[in-house]
């Protein structure tokens, strides 16, 4: 039978269960990867588990987040981290070193195997041939203890790339263009894999952009074969070894194609305030800018920043606007720096910010009050960026470059001949990486005062009587929920602190009105909690006492990291359910534990008199987890 990249690469890895549509099945999970937002609740709760030692083939923890240090939380999160993968055998990436991954593709990625990783964009690996998925820090935890990873038997979608990139349009446009046709909801239980004549054209770079802001079509992952231009990539980063040919049999069945045609692309941006709100430069306009920032994740590595500062020799940003360059790990910075680029730079009034994340989690460089901002990030959620009020704008290095230049939003196809980029040596030094020691039994964790014990939720009761603590919109974001930034992600590791801030952009009152309602439900509308995998929006709104959340549909991410918090997960039957709900209701379910066997779970609702039915899609394992108030209560239950 003709076998699809993504069957492969699971049959390697198949645990249990079986790939048939709708079962759920368990994974090995060869690497993990952490960053320090989410890592040191990760490493507290690995720490729970009792395990002496990672089990893993590989284990990375990154500091690439959290590093501004306006005052000691992030430092002493770091300083823990540090000390935890001394530990327990965990390969510790400094701060500067760079993006958890950039890195992750330059050092360490290597084609076939799984990557799990407690970051949203974990599935940039992909395009290195890797199976690589985003979870919340509490499923890494147990990867890294040698437990498997559980998921839903996913749809295959194949994009075929087909034609040529025109000049001037690059990976950026071809991922914003699936956007506009797919929407952040049309990946939900899917993954991507790409294949066409096309493949070969695209470098691992290239790869690596579209396949990270699959996560912004709700994809599980995405995938790219392992070929050529894989084994290229590698032996310049002197890990040829690494390498093996990855690719779909002749004749494999996919559940879904869709054909993209490199011809007919053009320059493309996504407008405020989602990904998928797709246009093109001529139908957006000379829109004025504020601000350009140009790096992330998405698209900092060698050859996008090389792009913009050809773009940007011997010329000046425009007056009225910022940019700003965050180069995607410290290797890049290096190389930008022997080729004589980040003088380019540097000599255009560009600002040099370190090898990290930054402005992209509001970590820094927020964007003036009313302004327009143009990134090449991969998320422009309102109020992420730091500005409530700020309208962010999302392109490749190409569009932003040129329009830093003019000062609006501009066609770099307007500019004349593609510029041609020369190639140079992968500078390759890992002095930056910190390699534990064979037997890290005597080294001293250590907890700053910031660092709290890790909450835990009770045993799911008999009866749950609730109040509507908020009613939400479709497309709640985890960023909606459980807000990031430079004010309130160093309280990443104390979570009744941080706990203060949930909701915070929607409702600054919550807070106060779920310890005051003692038991609460949140309501809400289609693909609730997308975005990122930070497990704080699920266990500070535990800590606050919600017990439930009834949405028309979930994320993957976050429905898993509620389950695993025992917040029980819940549909709505109807649309008119929703639509009859209101805040302040008070629901009761009784005789819960009997219900959760149903087909249906009846909710009284005893403000307004009357009953409804609701469903869940709880595997008999994730019921489990749910009775017990969640997976660290089940996992000391069965010692």
């Amino acid at each position: 039978m003709a076998d699809h990249l993504t069957a492969k690469i699971l049959k390697e890895h198949l645990l249990s269960g079986q790939l048939r549509p709708g079962g759920e099945i368990a994974i090995k999970i060869d690497q993990t990867l952490t960053q320090d937002a989410t890592g040191t609740m990760a490493y507290l709760q690995f720490e729970r588990m009792g395990a002496e030692r990672v089990r893993s083939e590989l284990s990375v923890s990154y500091i690439d987040h959290n590093t501004l240090q306006g005052s000691f939380e992030n430092a002493d999160d770091h300083r823990y981290l540090q000390s935890v993968a001394a530990r327990y055998g965990i390969y510790f990436s400094r701060p500067g070193n760079g993006i958890c991954h950039q890195v992750h593709l330059e050092r360490f990625g290597i084609p076939g195997k799984t990557l799990l990783g407690s970051d949203s964009h974990t599935p940039t690996g992909g395009g290195l041939g890797m199976l690589a998925i985003g979870a919340g820090g509490l499923d890494v935890a147990v990867a890294m203890a040698g437990g498997p990873f559980y998921l839903d038997v996913p749809e295959v979608m194949r994009v075929n790339l087909v034609g040529a990139l025109p000049p001037w349009v690059g990976a950026k446009d071809i991922i914003l263009e699936l956007l506009r046709r797919l929407t952040v909801k049309g990946g939900v239980g899917k993954i991507i894999e790409y294949g066409g004549p096309s493949v070969a054209g695209l470098t691992v770079p290239q790869r690596a952009t579209i396949t990270n802001m699959g996560a912004e079509l709700g994809a599980t992952a995405s995938l790219f074969p392992s070929d050529e231009q894989t084994r290229r990539f590698l032996a310049a980063q002197g890990r040829e070894g690494a390498w093996r040919k990855l690719q779909a049999d002749a004749g494999a069945r996919y559940d879904d194609e869709i054909t993209l045609d490199l011809d007919r692309l053009e320059p493309l941006a996504a407008c405020p305030h989602s990904p998928d709100a797709v246009k093109s430069i001529n139908e957006i306009g000379p829109m004025p800018l504020d601000q350009v920032a140009i790096g992330s994740c998405t698209n900092s590595s060698f050859q996008d920043l090389l792009l913009a500062a050809t773009i940007l020799e011997g010329r000046t940003v425009h007056p009225r606007t910022s940019l700003v360059i965050s180069p995607g790990s410290r290797q890049v910075l290096m190389m930008l720096a022997r080729c004589g680029a980040l003088e380019k730079l540097i000599a255009a009034g560009a600002r040099i910010l370190e090898s990290a994340c930054g402005p992209c989690i509001g970590m820094g460089q927020a964007p003036p009050s009313g302004s327009i901002s143009l990134r090449t990030f991969n998320r422009n959620f309102q109020g992420r960026c730091g500005t409530a009020d700020a309208g962010v704008y999302l392109s490749g290095p190409a569009v932003a470059a040129v329009s830093a230049l003019e000062g609006r939003i501009a066609d770099p196809r307007r500019w004349g001949e593609f510029p041609d980029l020369p190639e140079m040596p992968v500078i390759i030094d890992d002095r930056m990486i910190i390699t534990p020691p064979e037997d890290g039994g005597a080294v001293k964790i250590i907890r700053g005062p910031n660092i709290r014990p890790l909450p835990l939720n009770s045993a799911l009761p008999d009866t749950l009587s609730m109040t509507v603590l908020l009613k939400t919109g479709d497309n709640i974001t985890t960023d909606q929920i459980m807000p990031a930034g430079a004010k309130i992600l160093p309280l990443r590791s104390n979570i009744p602190a941080i706990s203060e801030f949930v909701f915070a952009p929607l409702d600054e009152s919550f807070s106060q009105r779920a310890r005051e309602a003692g038991s609460g439900l949140i309501a809400g509308g289609e693909n609730y909690g997308q975005g990122s995998s930070r497990e704080h929006a699920a266990l500070a709104p535990m800590h606050l006492g919600v017990k439930a959340v009834l949405a028309k549909s979930f994320a993957r991410i976050h429905h898993t990291n509620l389950i695993n918090f025992g917040i029980l997960p819940l549909l709505f039957d109807s649309p008119q359910d929703y639509d009859r709900l209101r805040r302040d209701d008070r629901l009761v379910i009784n005789n819960l534990p009997d219900q959760l066997g149903q087909d249906g779970i009846c909710i009284a609702n005893e403000t307004q008199g009357y009953k409804f039915t609701v469903k869940h899609r709880l595997s008999p394992r994730q019921l489990e987890i749910i009775r017990a108030g969640g997976l660290l209560n089940l996992m000391r239950a069965k010692g």
